[in-house]
C-alpha cells in the first residue's frame, strides 16, 4: 500500500486526527518556524526538563498558547521540592490563562526532590482543579517500565484514573513510544478490559537519526531486537540513517479496532526536532510521503 492509499485509509486517518507533539521549553523558535504546517488547536506538551527553570517553561506554554496552540505543560511530581512550589507554577500557569491541561509524571529521579512521590500524588493533592486544571494527562507503558514491575504499572494506572474521576477532571493515556505496534495494541486491549476507557494518545518517535533513537530506547526500556528493528524500518547494523514512523503508523492503523481498543491518536516525541516532525507528518497526511 503506497502513502497515499495509507494516508486516505479510515483508520489511519482516524489515528491522525487530533495528533499531539511534544517540544522543550527552548523549542519555541523551532515551533513558530512549523506553525504553517501544524493544525490550529494541536496539543503542544511542554516537557518539565531538570535543566530548565520555572521561566523557561512558563514562556513555552504562553507561546504555545499565542501560536494557536493547546499547551499542555508537564508536572514532575519527583522534581518537586515542597508543595509551595507546585503552587508557585499552578499558579503561574493559572495567571498565563495555560492551567487547563496538564500532564502529569513521577519523572526522572530516583529520590524525590519533596514531598510528592508520584503523579499519583499530585492528583491526591487536590491542588490541581483548585488552580483550574480540568484535563490531566497521565503515562502508559506498553512494555513496561526500566524501574517499575508489571504489576505495580497496572495499579497505579488505575488509581490515577479513579483519583481524576472522584475530582472530576478527565484525562488521557500517553504511552511511552515503541517501535512495534503490536504490545502497543495488546496493551491497550488490556486496558479496556481492565474498565479503563480514557482515550490513549500512542507515543510515536518523529523521524530521527537510528543512533538517537537507539540512545532514548535503551534509556526507557524499548524492544529494539533485530526482528522489531526490521519491522519498524532500520537495520541495527547501520545506526548512520534515520528513521521515520511510517510502517509503525500503518501497522498500527491495520490493527486498530475501535470496539477493542476505543479512542486512539497519535503523540509524536520530536527527537529529530519539531521542525522534521511536522514537515514528515505534513507529507504523511497529504500521501507525499513517498
Amino acid at each position: 500500500m503506497d502513502a497515499l492509499s495509507t494516508a486516505a485509509a479510515p483508520a489511519t486517518a482516524a489515528l491522525l486526527e487530533d495528533f499531539s507533539l511534544e517540544m522543550t521549553g527552548k523549542d519555541v523558535p523551532r515551533l513558530e518556524e512549523a506553525r504553517d504546517r501544524i493544525p490550529a488547536g494541536t496539543r503542544i506538551n511542554i516537557t518539565f526538563l531538570g535543566n530548565e527553570d520555572l521561566d523557561t517553561r512558563l514562556a513555552a506554554a504562553r507561546a504555545v498558547r499565542r501560536l494557536g496552540y493547546t499547551p499542555v505543560p508537564h508536572i514532575s511530581a519527583r522534581r518537586l521540592r515542597s508543595r509551595s512550589e507546585l503552587e508557585e507554577l499552578l499558579a503561574a500557569l493559572r495567571s498565563d490563562g495555560t492551567a487547563d491541561n496538564v500532564l502529569v509524571i513521577g519523572g526522572d529521579p530516583a529520590t524525590p526532590h519533596g514531598p510528592y512521590d508520584d503523579a499519583l500524588a499530585l492528583i491526591r493533592s487536590g491542588l490541581l482543579q483548585s488552580y483550574g486544571v480540568r484535563h490531566v494527562g497521565i503515562g502508559g507503558y506498553p512494555e513496561g517500565h526500566p524501574a517499575i514491575t508489571g504489576p505495580a504499572l497496572w495499579s497505579a494506572i488505575e488509581y490515577k484514573t479513579a483519583a481524576l474521576a472522584r475530582r472530576g477532571l478527565s484525562g488521557d493515556v500517553i504511552t511511552q513510544f515503541g517501535f512495534d505496534a503490536d504490545p502497543v495494541l495488546a496493551w491497550v486491549e488490556a486496558l479496556r478490559k481492565r474498565g479503563i476507557d480514557a482515550p490513549v494518545r500512542v507515543g510515536v518517535p518523529g523521524p530521527a537519526g537510528i543512533k538517537r533513537l537507539m540512545t532514548y530506547a535503551a534509556r526507557f526500556g524499548v524492544g529494539t531486537s533485530t526482528s522489531i528493528a526490521k519491522k519498524y524500518g532500520f537495520s541495527l547494523t547501520n545506526l548512520m540513517g534515520t528513521a521515520g514512523p511510517d510502517r509503525f503508523i500503518r501497522a498500527l492503523a491495520d490493527g486498530y479496532d475501535t470496539r477493542r481498543h476505543g479512542v486512539l491518536k497519535l503523540h509524536f516525541y520530536t527527537f529529530g526536532g519539531i521542525g522534521a516532525t511536522s514537515r514528515w507528518l505534513a507529507d504523511f497526511r497529504t500521501g507525499a510521503g513517498n
